[in-house]
C-alpha cells in the first residue's frame, strides 16, 4: 500500500518534520472515509484551506471494526487510501489501528488538528497536545444529511423493495 502520497506511519513522523522545515504548515484530520460523498469532498477541501500540507489518517479495518461495527468499514484499507490519494486536496494519507489517532498526531505534528462539526473541541484526541504545541484545533461544520451511514440506509432500503 505504498504510493507517492501515501506514506506509512513508520515513515510519517520524519516525513512532516521535513516538510516542517521547509515552511509547511501542515493541517491534519483523520476518520475512516469509507464511502466517499459531497460532505468529505467539501470537508477535505475546508480543511487544506487551513494549511499548505493536508495529512489524512485513516483508520484501519480493524480499527473501523471497533468503533463502526463487524460490517464496517464496507472498503478496504489500501482502497480507501487509494482514493483519498488521488484527490487534489490531500496532499498525504496515512492510517493508525489504535482506538484514536492520539499516537500519530504526536508524530505527525500538525499546527492545525481538524475534525468534523459533530465532534466538539473537548472531545478532539489530540487536541491537549496540538494546543501545547501552539497549534489550532478547529470542528468544522458538518453538512447534515451526508454520511456513509444514511449512503448505506439508503441502499439497505432500496434492496429490500
Amino acid at each position: 500500500m505504498k504510493g507517492k502520497k501515501i506514506i506509512s506511519p513508520d515513515e510519517i513522523g520524519a516525513h512532516c518534520d521535513h516538510l516542517r522545515a521547509e515552511g509547511h504548515r501542515i493541517v491534519f484530520t483523520n476518520g475512516v472515509f469509507d464511502l466517499l460523498h459531497a460532505g468529505h469532498v467539501q470537508y477535505l477541501r475546508e480543511a487544506r484551506a487551513l494549511g499548505t500540507y493536508l495529512v489524512v489518517a485513516l483508520n484501519t479495518d480493524g480499527s473501523t471494526k471497533k468503533i463502526k461495527g463487524e460490517l464496517r468499514p464496507l472498503i478496504p484499507l489500501d482502497h480507501r487510501a487509494e482514493v483519498l490519494a488521488a484527490m487534489e486536496m490531500v496532499d498525504c494519507v496515512t492510517w493508525f489501528e489504535e482506538d484514536t489517532p492520539d499516537e500519530i498526531i504526536r508524530m505527525v505534528k500538525p499546527e492545525v488538528l481538524v475534525k468534523g462539526g459533530d465532534w466538539p473541541l473537548e472531545q478532539i484526541a489530540g487536541r491537549e497536545f496540538v494546543e501545547a504545541r501552539g497549534g489550532k484545533v478547529m470542528s468544522l461544520p458538518f453538512k447534515s444529511g451526508d454520511s456513509t451511514t444514511n449512503i448505506v440506509d439508503a441502499i439497505l432500503k432500496l434492496s429490500s423493495s
